[in-house]
């Protein structure tokens, strides 16, 4: 089934190593892909200003809303793959991948027509200040014009991940990344095109990664091999993929709402708050993707044990991930806070007031990041065994409903970044203990039925 030298038997075998050799390089990946955008926001911020930062800074919120949607999508190939593999069926996982190429063409279109349409009203609904609104709406458009390549990366890459191989999307996003910085480097700083450069460096670096995935794809002999010929939805296998994947979807998408809101409330507070916090988002991104490898490692290693039917690996893999990601959120949170000076001064130099509200954010949350990443572990592991749906709501209550309501109270009290940005923390916790009962209500039924939750 598997005959890839990159790819994992999750569902055999001792966890813990093969979990570290799986989420490494997915950990690197992230942080990689993150890159690009820290590569924009530091040549922005260093050689076009403090406004071109926050044109590009002030767009991740929007994008993300609009995007991750479908990202989300990805996650259901990744399940259910997974499980095919954990099965030993190849016929419909050979489906299933055919279709995740066909669907990720669809949505990168449609994706990028909405993006690009829906740029200069949305940012000018968030209040995005006047010195910055016109430089990101024009990076929103260009970033919108590569929408396909980023899907088509993002389920290629979840095809892979399914079978345990997370080293090749690495190797791809790490040439992808010297390049982005490079053409970077090269728009703005010899051709003077701001953040028009800067858009542009980031859409060739992610379809380059896009055409090295589907060459992967194409040249493979195993279970995932993608022909040409045969990219086509399969409407059986689309359901499937639509089921578990459009919960985390649109549980993404309405986390993005609820950071517009949080955007928005950065913006009532001035330019200095909008490249502060954007400088400051862009750092905890790395930590939040060093983090989130494991609810992708969690969701692929429960899927494919779970196609196995080897039910009692679940909880083992439920709690190693959840000590790796608070080791790695405690210990990489640490590391930002300590060189939070020098970090942020690489985005917005001889800024202070911009500077104090970038450390003003970081502080708050990298103190309780670890309690996102372990509700992302255990979010994961929920829909490896086939509960997408009730996770989701969790979620949507937890964190977006209860943000928007801090939102709409405390700051509206308090008016301050602090008052703002610990409603991350309060919604964290909530989120936990709500999975957590999610979980073992599902872990009780499995063990009376032997089969899947479909909740």
């Amino acid at each position: 089934m598997s005959n890839s030298k990159y790819n994992i038997d999750m569902s055999n075998g001792p966890l813990l190593k093969k979990i570290i050799i799986f989420s490494l390089p997915l950990m690197l990946s992230g942080c990689l892909q993150l890159f690009f955008n820290a590569a924009d926001m530091i040549v922005a911020g260093q050689y076009a200003g403090r406004n071109a930062l926050g044109a590009v800074g002030s767009t991740s919120s929007l994008i993300n809303l609009i995007v991750n949607v479908f990202m989300g999508i990805s996650t259901g190939v990744n399940v259910i793959i997974a499980l095919c593999i954990g099965a030993k069926d190849k016929k419909n996982a050979s489906e299933v991948a055919h279709t995740a190429v066909a669907s990720s063409i669809i949505f990168g279109v449609l994706v990028g027509v909405i993006g690009f349409a829906s740029a200069k009203p949305a940012l000018t609904l968030m209040k995005c200040p006047p010195e910055v609104i016109g430089g990101a709406v024009t990076y929103m458009r260009i970033y919108f014009i590569g929408a396909p390549a980023l899907l088509f990366y993002n389920f290629g890459s979840a095809i892979l991940r399914a079978a345990g191989d997370t080293k090749r999307p690495l190797y791809y996003l790490s040439l992808a990344g010297v390049i982005n910085i490079i053409v970077n480097l090269i728009f703005v700083i010899n051709f003077h095109m701001g953040v028009a450069g800067v858009a542009w460096a980031t859409v060739i670096s992610e379809t380059i990664s896009a055409i090295l995935v589907l060459r992967c794809l194409m040249k493979s002999d195993d279970i995932y091999k993608i022909e040409l010929k045969k990219i086509m939805i399969h409407t059986d296998k689309f359901k499937r993929i639509i089921k578990v994947g459009l919960p985390a979807g649109i549980q993404s998408a309405l986390f993005s709402i609820s950071n517009v809101l949080i955007q928005s409330s950065v913006n009532s507070l001035g330019a200095a708050a909008v490249a502060g916090s954007a400088a400051s988002g862009n750092l905890e991104g790395f930590v939040y993707t060093a983090m989130n490898s494991f609810h992708h490692t969690a969701m692929a290693f429960t899927g494919q044990n779970a196609g196995a039917k080897k039910f009692d690996r679940v909880r083992k893999i439920l709690l190693l991930c959840s000590g790796l990601v608070i080791v790695i959120g405690v210990v990489l949170a640490g590391l930002f806070l300590l060189f939070k000076n020098p970090l942020l001064k690489l985005y917005i130099p001889d800024d202070p007031e911009a500077i104090k509200y970038g450390i003003t954010r970081l502080t708050v949350i990298f103190a309780t990041y670890y309690l996102c990443g372990l509700n992302e572990v255990i979010v994961g592991v929920l829909r490896g065994i086939g509960a997408s749906l009730m996770p989701t709501l969790n979620s949507v209550f937890a964190i977006c409903i209860l943000r928007i309501i801090w939102v709409t109270t405390v700051f509206s009290a308090y008016g301050t970044m602090t008052a703002l940005f610990v409603s991350y923390p309060v919604s964290w916790t909530v989120a936990i203990i709500m999975q957590l009962a999610c979980y073992f209500l599902a872990m009780r039924k499995i063990k009376r039925t032997n089969a899947l939750v479909n909740w």
